[in-house]
């Protein structure tokens, strides 16, 4: 494990009402590894990075989310299940309980920042309990130098206590687990919960709220590379859908895999100094980049392993969303810094357990905006509690839950770029074909790869298209590397009548979702509706 300057400087949390602390700032990441397993709270595995468990929660809980109810944002959030409204005093309350549980304990504080463009930095002071969280910390936010240390101001606090349990009946929670965010003091509060992505996950709905409010700029729940060329190429997709993967590709530069911002000066930057990727299923073979990054300095969370320390990938008894933090450069190819221009591709993914959407397909101005407001996947059985068959899944903009304010507002943003910008959007199903889940197959990852490649070198400007007869898609009718019979996903079902009554169905859950989102939409946006 490559170790940071180890930074002598010490410093006091008594301003934010925590005493009494033995306080570690700054610790490099061996020695977080370290404490880590010393404090019996993680184990060494066999590639060298360390494995730990978050306890209960495997995950986020959208439903125990919080947004301060205040003069900044009481107009402004679009308030509903996603953006939950919390109480001013309950939230100063709470806080108090928070930072005085906190006395007293051993602790672990870093100063980091994130948006890797200096025009948009955001400097965060993270404050937690456990030293693997510090750790992921240290992975997935920007790392400063020494001399951007000495003079460090935050902007942000994050104050992260997973043992700390909240009263619900007292402290106006949920439950006993709680992210609660406060535009006013800056303020993101995080307890109940040892899952690591509600740290990362608070800082990006900051952003979503800051950036488009305040900059003018484009919050993306999105990975992003860049060619040799310099155009840069933009994935969107919920989890599970092939975002970090698809984004790590050896002939392009990686400029991050979760969270970007778009400016008016046409630059895409990302947020983070790290990858936060799922490991289920993961094999050298087909997510080379990935694999290699698990090594020291990485954090796997949630895995099964045997006495030696082996993975085993395939094991989901603990949960689904198996994961794995890293620092950006343990990827090889990278942009330094982490930041690209001249977008001119962008990727819808979606993995359609339906069987019903195109492989690939191009989409027109006002079905981009569509379906980005739609944000559709599907579950499969087993992803969750009473999942039985193929469900279908909407997320806003690609990341509802992350999104404070309405998705119209950041489609029209989207929309707007897109044009200026003279972008191919294309839609992507890495999902099922041949039938529904249970019935065809996943997409191989080989043939996804090969039509994206198609579709960044301009070959598929150059072949002709056929139109998909429900939802008005633009499918190509031919691909280098690969079966032209797959690209129309009608030719693929034995069944050809069930294939139209299964798009048919899919088509209704598209139309009864964006039943909300109706009064906001333009006629452009509603032509882009499947018929």
């Amino acid at each position: 494990m490559v170790e940071n300057t180890q930074i002598t400087k010490t410093i006091s949390l008594e301003d934010y009402g925590i005493n009494n602390a033995k306080v570690h700032y700054q610790l490099s990441p061996k020695k977080l590894h370290d404490k880590t397993i010393e404090m019996g709270q993680g184990q060494d595995t066999a590639f060298g990075a360390l494995a730990v468990n978050t306890g209960e929660f495997t995950g986020r809980s959208p439903k125990d989310r919080f947004i301060v109810e205040d003069a900044i944002t009481k107009d402004k959030v679009w308030w509903g299940n996603i953006n939950i409204p919390f109480d001013a005093k309950k939230f100063d309350l709470l806080y108090n309980k928070v930072v005085a549980y906190l006395g007293g304990k051993e602790i672990f504080a870093r100063d980091a920042y994130a948006c890797a463009d200096e025009e948009y930095r955001l400097n965060i002071r993270i404050i937690n309990e456990y030293p693997w969280s510090n750790m992921f910390s240290y992975n997935m936010f920007l790392r400063p130098n020494e001399f951007e240390l000495e003079n460090f101001k935050e902007d942000w606090l994050v104050v992260n206590a997973p043992g700390f349990k909240a009263n619900p009946k007292v402290d106006g929670t949920r439950q006993e687990n709680f992210a609660i965010l406060n535009f006013s003091k800056k303020i993101v509060l995080i307890g109940g919960t040892g899952y690591t992505g509600e740290i990362k996950k608070g800082i990006f709905s900051a952003l979503n709220f800051i950036l488009p409010v305040d900059k003018n700029t484009l919050p993306m729940h999105c990975s992003a590379n860049v060619g040799e060329e310099g155009d840069t190429a933009i994935f969107f997709g919920l989890s599970g859908t092939g975002k970090t993967t698809l984004s790590a590709d050896p002939d392009r530069r990686l400029i991050g895999d979760d969270e970007h911002g778009w400016t008016p000066e046409n630059t895409i930057f990302n947020f983070e100094g790290g990858c936060y990727a799922k490991v289920i299923n993961l094999s050298e073979e087909n997510e080379p980049d990935i694999y290699n990054a698990i090594k020291p300095g990485a954090i796997l969370e949630n895995v099964v392993m045997d006495k030696a320390g082996n993975v085993d990938f395939a094991d989901t008894s603990i949960t689904q969303n198996t994961r794995v933090s890293y620092p950006i450069d343990h990827i090889h190819n990278i942009q330094e810094p982490s930041v690209g221009t001249n977008p001119k591709n962008i990727f819808f993914l979606t993995a359609d357990a339906f069987g019903v959407l195109p492989p690939i397909s191009k989409l027109t101005p006002g079905q981009a905006a569509y379906h980005f407001i739609s944000g559709y996947t599907a579950k499969v059985a087993g992803t969750e509690e009473g999942v039985e068959e193929p469900l279908p899944s909407f997320s806003a903009c690609f990341g509802a839950p992350f999104m404070p304010l309405h998705p119209t507002n950041y489609a029209e943003m989207l929309s707007k770029k897109m044009k200026e910008a003279h972008v191919n959007v294309w839609l992507v199903n890495t999902g099922w074909t041949g039938g529904p889940y249970g019935i065809g197959n996943r997409m191989k990852l080989k043939y996804t790869r090969a039509m994206i490649s198609a579709a960044l070198q301009g070959k598929l400007e150059k072949v002709n298209f056929d139109t998909h007869k429900i939802f008005g898609l633009q499918m190509p009718t031919e691909c280098n590397n690969v079966p032209s019979e797959i690209l129309n996903p009608k030719n693929t079902w034995k069944d050809q009548a069930a294939y139209d009554l299964k798009a048919g169905q899919l088509s209704s859950f598209f139309t009864e979702n964006f039943k909300k989102f109706e009064a906001y939409a333009n006629k452009e946006i509603m032509n882009g509706a499947p018929k």
